[in-house]
């Protein structure tokens, strides 16, 4: 019965399993399946269900290649999302992206044929998947995308609030990049190679999303403490490594949302990035190292309404030969963490990642007479 099912939905595949001499498809070629009809994949390995594994990330591999060619149109996008970040952790951004995407093309691939090796052991998998089925599901999902993109620009346009307006644009350019790794992908499966068109490019949304930040927005950076410039140029450098469109002229809070008379407010959202660091001696009772302290206490605030849309509190301490040494790294790990950390709870806010907080978290720095 197993064998007459499989025959009806594999066109003969049953047969194959146990035959010394392989089938076609093992060595290239399907009269089943044409080319020009079908995209195949073959998995070899020593048992049925690895080589069928196999054959699946055979066919992805295909879409993969291509996801990965046309990254050079989105680079702008990845770049503008990424930036401060390592090569690494792009990678890891086009890595997902290139997931979603395959596993969409996957749901329409199939097993269709089997064969095993009775000398050598082996099993073979061949991983079939319809052009045109594939294309008509893949055409569905770029069109969905493509009315997501639609609307968030037009949501976009209409928005009176500077951040739902910048939040709408970029919504609108994530979906325009998967709309692109779905229609690269539909470029493999077409044999013609031809994708389907889109109104938009990502490089010019991302241009335009870039100079609506530096037109609408403004962050100022207050620290007080230890170290406490440094500190800071460190933090604003690692904010406009990061994208965020940093001002060193300090921000003035001001009351009723910073507007005059009930008249649309034109400047831009400001955000003041205020806190303190601190730094002591920790001693430990080392005989060799001597260990500093470190601890920061930072709050985001919107200029005009005086509300807290971000917190972060940060704590450590770090060792070396000589004390001078140790304050040194303690200095230098602080920057970098608390520009990390800022950078993160900021672009959440502004993009509408996470909510502000509804209480302000402990402080890491300690009391004086605690310390």
């Amino acid at each position: 019965m197993a064998c007459l099912t499989l025959a009806l939905l594999a066109l003969g595949g049953c047969a194959w399993f146990g035959q010394s001499k392989p089938p076609s498809w093992i060595l290239g070629s399907s009269k089943e399946y044409p080319p020009d009809q079908y995209l195949t994949g073959v998995g070899q390995a020593d048992a049925q269900d690895a080589a069928n594994d196999r054959a699946y990330g055979a066919v992805a591999r295909i879409f993969k290649a291509e996801v990965n060619a046309q990254a050079r149109d989105w680079e702008s996008f990845l770049q503008f999302e990424n930036r401060g970040t390592t090569s690494v952790e792009r990678r890891l951004t086009l890595d997902h992206l290139t997931r979603v995407s395959t596993d969409k093309v996957l749901e329409n691939v199939r097993i269709m044929a089997g064969w095993s090796d009775e000398k050598t052991g082996q099993h073979y998998a061949l991983a079939v998947m319809s052009r045109a089925q594939a294309g008509t599901a893949m055409l569905g999902r770029i069109g969905e995308l493509d009315d997501q993109v639609e609307t968030e620009l037009k949501e976009f346009r209409q928005a009176q609030d500077k951040l739902a307006k910048l939040r709408h644009l970029r919504r609108a350019i994530k979906s325009l990049v998967l709309r692109e790794a779905h229609n690269a992908d539909l470029r493999i499966i077409r044999q013609s190679g031809q994708g389907a068109s889109s109104n938009y490019k990502v490089a010019a949304l991302t241009a335009e999303i870039e100079q609506f930040l530096s037109s609408n927005l403004a962050i100022s950076v207050e620290v007080t403490g230890a170290q406490a410039e440094p500190v800071r140029r460190a933090v604003m450098e690692g904010l406009i490594r990061e994208g965020l469109p940093v001002t060193a002229t300090p921000i003035v809070q001001t009351g009723a949302n910073g507007q005059l008379g009930g008249e649309p407010d034109s400047r831009p959202l400001e955000l003041l990035t205020k806190g303190t660091v601190r730094l002591w001696n920790a001693n430990v009772p080392d005989p060799r190292f001597r260990y500093v302290r470190w601890c920061s206490d930072f709050v985001i605030v919107e200029a005009g309404s005086q509300r807290v849309v971000g917190a972060v509190s940060r704590s450590g301490k770090e060792g070396h030969l000589t004390e001078g040494e140790a304050n040194a790294k303690a200095v230098r790990v602080m920057q970098q963490e608390l520009t990390s950390e800022l950078a993160k709870t900021l672009a959440g806010y502004v993009y509408g990642e996470t909510d502000p907080p509804t209480a302000i978290p402990p402080a890491a720095c300690p009391r004086e007479e605690d310390r």
